[in-house]
């Protein structure tokens, strides 16, 4: 609502009515959309504390989950609709929206500390140098599994080891009969669900989405190599109903203890080892993301930021929500509260240079070292025209990415040949590219 300009002639009447009406019509609520993952949600139970330091704000959240928040605020930030005065948005949508004018620049003045965010981070939602999202957020993937079991089954697991090598692990530690799968991966379709895991498994095969004319290679050997390998293994040495499974299904399923491995986001580490949220949290260990032939772009980089529309109608209180949620001061709330094994990771180097966390989180080490060695500019072993580890950042990709990962998804639960899906993918990215003038 509006601020009260001029005060009312009643307020004669009634001194306190006209304070209870000022202070009603000084409240401004601000709408936050954000997806439904551990530390969003963490975040709405400390609004309370923001609000109270803010007393002329409100928060209202709408939490979605993942392929519903991107459909969601794509939709609404392209029509201007201004439902949203903060959402949550990745590395995919922070430089391409804030190059289109649709996102407000984030405030980093004061005592922000702009400079304490990770510099991979902090470039990969920047466009031309100019930060349109800030991050709540970021990561990386690694590989996640339990010590105990792959120690019985007489395997190592080290960081950078061979797509075999692994595959050979969840072969030894397959034991359905006893609820233990040997595996765990992304099967849900979706650009940023399936195919995030499944184009850093491409890449580590040598593939890539475009040549550097942009005609897609989807039907390339590569590909081919990566998919059918993905789909044999995670068909004869992962849980029933993979297809069906993204982040949340996974989480849940490890911290029952029915992986011996989950390659997947590094952010999950605080939760498998959250004695509160996991069976297994101390028999979790860490390695680097496997590889095939090549170690480019074989772990992702992302980051899920809190972006301002340039629609919203109350952007000074998204600003200051959004300074406040990413801020260094949040992460030691979070500490203070929850414990420091538990605050949102991959944004600041401050974060991993503070001895309680370094105590705290086993993780650090590993989390960091893979956030580091992720590079969207190199991401292929063969040239490519564009920037983006587990998408290509143009406009486009979100509906090339989202039907390749129908696709995909189709060819797990073996409605389809790898063959068949493929084929189908690179048609309609073909289709896509030319329409946009591609070539």
């Amino acid at each position: 609502m509006q601020r009260l300009t001029k005060t009312p002639l009643s307020c004669a009447v009634s001194v306190a009515a006209c304070l209870t009406a000022a202070s009603a019509f000084a409240e401004t609520q601000i709408t936050v959309a954000t997806v439904n993952n551990g530390h969003m949600i963490e975040m709405q139970k400390l609004t309370p504390e923001f609000e109270k330091a803010n007393p002329g704000i409100k928060v209202k959240w709408v939490t979605l989950e993942e392929g519903v928040l991107r459909q969601n605020v794509t939709q609404d930030i392209a029509n201007k609709s201004g439902l949203y005065d903060v959402m949550t948005i990745g590395m995919y949508e922070a430089p391409i929206w804030g190059e289109r004018g649709w996102l407000r620049e984030i405030d980093t003045s004061g005592d922000y500390d702009v400079n304490d965010i990770l510099p991979s981070i902090r470039g990969g939602l920047s466009y031309d140098n100019t930060m349109y999202a800030a991050p709540f957020y970021g990561e990386s993937s690694m590989v996640m599994y339990r010590k105990d079991l792959v120690k019985a089954a007489g395997m190592e697991i080290n960081d950078r080891d061979s797509w075999t090598h692994i595959r050979d692990v969840a072969a030894a530690v397959h034991d359905p009969d006893n609820g233990v799968y040997g595996i765990c991966l992304r099967g849900k379709a979706g650009w940023g669900d399936n195919m995030a895991l499944m184009t850093t498994i491409a890449n580590s095969f040598g593939a890539r989405w475009f040549d550097e004319n942009w005609k897609p290679q989807l039907e390339s050997a590569e590909w081919k190599n990566a998919v059918s390998f993905y789909v044999d293994t995670l068909s004869k040495y992962g849980p029933p109903g993979s297809s069906s499974n993204s982040f949340n299904e996974n989480l849940a399923l490890f911290n029952e203890g029915k992986c011996g491995m989950w390659i997947d986001a590094t952010i999950a580490a605080s939760f498998v080892t959250d004695p509160k949220q996991s069976k297994v949290h101390d028999k979790v260990g860490f390695a680097q993301s496997p590889y095939a032939v090549t170690e480019k772009g074989a772990n992702w980089l992302w980051a899920w930021a809190l972006g301002i529309p340039a629609a919203t109608k109350n952007a000074e209180a998204a600003q200051t929500f959004v300074r406040w949620a990413t801020s260094k001061q949040y992460i030691d709330l979070v500490g203070q509260t929850n414990g420091w094994a538990a605050v949102p990771t991959g944004t600041r180097t401050s974060t991993y240079e503070n001895e309680k966390f370094q105590q705290a989180a086993v993780f650090a080490e590993a989390e960091l070292k893979a956030i580091n060695s992720a590079n969207p500019n190199d991401s292929t072993m063969k040239p490519s025209p564009y920037v983006g580890v587990q998408f290509a950042a143009i406009p486009e990709f979100q509906a090339i990415g989202t039907t390749a990962g129908q696709m995909v998804s189709g060819a797990l639960s073996g409605t389809m040949s790898v063959e068949q899906a493929l084929k189908s993918a690179n048609r309609s990215a073909d289709r896509q590219m030319r329409q946009a003038g591609y070539y």
